[in-house]
């Protein structure tokens, strides 16, 4: 199993574990995560995966793609250096401990 925590904005965390071949999102929705939607169902359509990648772990992941990239330009929250689409971040042994934060409405 990997381990991912992902952080709140209100602080708060969730300890999730996954299996190698999931992706992020897949863990995130199965451990509820808040913030974390997915409407599209991995489809690179929606933005509601929307996460910021830790910096340690950001080589333990694929680079971001035109796609991906295009879509976090019209996500409803603050795009980052370290924003990426979750459902694009696929869990390896690399990514064992990877932290990630839940980006905060932008009202």
């Amino acid at each position: 199993m990997v381990t991912i925590t992902f952080f709140q904005p209100d602080g708060s965390s969730v300890l999730a574990a996954g299996n190698e071949g999931e992706t992020v999102m897949e863990v995130a929705r199965a451990h509820g995560v808040e913030g974390i939607e997915g409407e599209c169902g991995g489809a690179m359509a929606c933005g509601t995966c929307h996460v910021y990648v830790d910096e340690a772990f950001r080589d333990a992941f694929p680079a971001i793609g035109h796609i991906e990239d295009a879509v976090l330009d019209s996500t409803e929250t603050l795009r980052t250096e370290q924003s990426r689409l979750s459902c694009q971040l696929p869990v390896t042994a690399q990514a064992d401990g990877a932290r990630m934060t839940v980006p905060g409405a932008t009202a």
